[in-house]
């Protein structure tokens, strides 16, 4: 059976496995997904992530997560941006999460970034997910 949001298939299995207080856990793989997650790493969110190949043409992503004196480090992640209803934002409107402690990540025409490196690039696009 085919999924309709992937992205947001990956970001409920994040939420999922961090309220069960697992260490990792699997998604399948793609290269947007991939994106995010370094887009997650960078920031801090998570420790890391690998690809793992099953069978040729399909690969699973290892998510591993990270948590601060027992708690986990995302306390929120959300999609913005779904298939039924697409958010695009321009650069002087990219939406701050919570006055800047949390990340916005945008997909833009330079690649899958935050709305950090969004705003020191000068451009805007659709935004994905917000993590906080």
């Amino acid at each position: 059976m085919s999924m309709s949001d992937p992205l947001g298939d990956m970001l409920t299995r994040i939420r999922n496995a961090q309220r069960s207080n697992h260490t990792s856990c699997v998604a399948p793989g793609s290269r947007l997904r991939a994106n995010v997650l370094d887009v997650l790493k960078r920031e801090g969110y998570i420790r890391g992530f690998s690809s793992e190949e099953l069978r040729p043409g399909v690969s699973q992503l290892r998510i591993e997560l990270k948590y601060n004196e027992g708690q986990p480090v995302i306390k929120e992640i959300t999609r913005i941006s779904r298939p039924g209803r697409r958010v695009y934002s321009k650069i002087k409107e990219l939406p701050r999460v919570y006055s800047g402690l949390g990340v916005s990540i945008l997909s833009t025409p330079r690649g899958v970034m935050s709305d950090q490196e969004a705003r020191a690039a000068n451009v805007g696009g659709e935004v994905l997910c917000r993590v906080f």
